[in-house]
């Protein structure tokens, strides 16, 4: 997991490697510094949903956060970066399920060549490149927008907040826009893992844009409505609904679309 700070801190590495590699544990040092960028995280969110970005300073947020001014500095640009881990805790969340669904996938994919090694019919699209793909896509970004408990419901309330502040404030959207640009860019490398070495990497970037947007795209929808955090018009929903119309003419994500029909006549 990686929490974004004024210096791009990296506090924790998700591993995407098939062989399924624990991801490393992070020090005591960077757990506290973690814990206080949460903390001054909350503090802005907090004051943003009060006061709004305009009615909010910096020096605000550290008193809220009980944190000094330098301190604040120390680990956020401005006050609208100070929020940006709590925008990318849920890409981060969804990008270690979809890594421990990489690991899975190798091992099952290991196991079912074994046991297909003498039988025949088994080609094509099935045992393609990315064949188990639009399925983790679909049931990781559905877990990690489903809350679990009232501190992941908190946690996408606080989101709706901060989208909702983020339209009338240039520099909110610019560090919600950052996010997503560093979550995808993150995520190509656990769709390569889940696609396999045929996949076309052209294909995968796409694929990481796709999933990344329809999150964006979902919780942007839901923010401007009133819809529950479960259930129909919530973000779980909306998500795999977008996901499914953007990967509709995707090769690696839509074993339907030949060849043909994707690069034209």
């Amino acid at each position: 997991m990686r929490t974004i700070g004024s210096r791009g801190r990296t506090l924790r590495t998700v591993s995407t490697k098939p062989e399924g590699a624990t991801p490393p544990t992070p020090t005591l040092t960077e757990r506290r510094k973690a814990a206080t960028q949460l903390d001054i995280a909350r503090a802005a969110a907090e004051l943003f949903t009060e006061h709004g970005p305009d009615g909010t300073t910096a020096e605000d947020i550290a008193l809220r956060a009980g944190v000094a001014l330098r301190t604040f500095y120390r680990y956020f640009r401005s006050k609208q970066d100070a929020v940006a881990p709590l925008l990318a805790g849920g890409g981060d969340r969804w990008r270690e399920l979809l890594a421990a669904t990489a690991t899975t996938a190798t091992t099952a994919g290991t196991n079912a060549d074994a046991t297909a090694a003498g039988g025949a019919g088994r080609a094509g699209a099935a045992s393609g490149p990315g064949a188990g793909l639009p399925g983790a896509l679909e049931r990781s970004i559905a877990a990690s927008l489903t809350p679990a408990d009232p501190a992941a419901e908190e946690g996408l309330r606080w989101t709706r907040g901060l989208l909702r502040a983020a339209a009338e404030d240039p520099a909110l959207r610019a560090v919600w826009y950052r996010v997503n640009q560093e979550s995808e860019e993150r995520l190509r490398e656990v769709v390569a893992g889940l696609a396999g070495t045929g996949a076309d990497p052209l294909e995968v970037r796409l694929a990481a844009a796709a999933a990344t947007d329809a999150i964006r795209i979902a919780l942007e929808s839901w923010a401007e409505s009133d819809a529950p955090v479960r259930g129909e018009g919530a973000p779980a929903e909306l998500a795999v609904r977008c996901l499914r119309e953007l990967m509709g003419g995707m090769r690696l994500l839509n074993p339907d679309v030949s060849e043909g029909s994707a690069t034209g006549p």
